[in-house]
């Protein structure tokens, strides 16, 4: 039906997440039919973007630089640490605005099915980061997931041999939700993270 280079561009298109097959026909025709001059500028954008970022010496988070802006923040808390799973996630805690410390991203989760152990994720690294910067503070923000907590473990044993305060992100009842529409889960995170007032 598709030539071989739009079956290519459908099929490259794919890659996303949450595009399936008739999103990506949808994306390709459109930009083929009516916006070339956007499709050269993602192409261009693309094509500059795997060429010259890279990982921050550091955190590993995405950067064009050797380090990335907050490791070179010298007003950031090098004594407080955030442990994260992905660079997006370091955009989510940052935007919150609240957390005046330094990251390390793991890249994702332990994983032994797909092969991810703690080599993969760095461990050796953060080790070392976190004896290089006298780290008083680790706060562990991985992803509510079996993964997710699998990993929290892990890393929380690794660092309270260090004498270090180590911390998990809370978990539970959203800005502006309604208790019956929760699920079960959340809430039982929530009952067990209460603070005391």
């Amino acid at each position: 039906m598709f030539s071989p280079l739009i079956k290519e561009l459908i099929e490259s298109l794919r890659c996303l997440p949450g595009v399936g097959p008739k999103s990506a026909q949808k994306m390709a025709l459109y930009l083929l039919e009516r916006e070339h001059q956007g499709a050269d500028r993602l192409a261009s954008a693309l094509r500059n973007a795997l060429d010259k970022v890279g990982r921050c010496s550091s955190c590993r988070t995405l950067t064009e630089e050797s380090e990335c802006s907050i490791c070179r923040d010298e007003e950031r808390d090098a004594t407080r640490l955030c442990i994260v799973e992905t660079p997006a996630d370091v955009i989510a805690i940052e935007s919150a605005g609240t957390f005046d410390g330094r990251y390390f991203v793991l890249l994702g989760h332990l994983s032994p099915i797909d092969g991810i152990g703690p080599e993969e994720l760095g461990l050796e690294h953060l080790e070392k980061m976190v004896e290089y910067n006298q780290v008083e503070e680790a706060i562990i923000a991985t992803n509510s997931t079996v993964e997710g907590e699998a990993t929290c473990h892990y890393i929380a044993e690794k660092l309270k041999s260090k004498n270090i305060n180590v911390s998990r992100i809370a978990h539970g009842v959203p800005m502006g939700g309604e208790l019956e529409y929760v699920d079960g889960n959340t809430l039982a995170l929530a009952l067990e993270g209460r603070k005391k007032l």
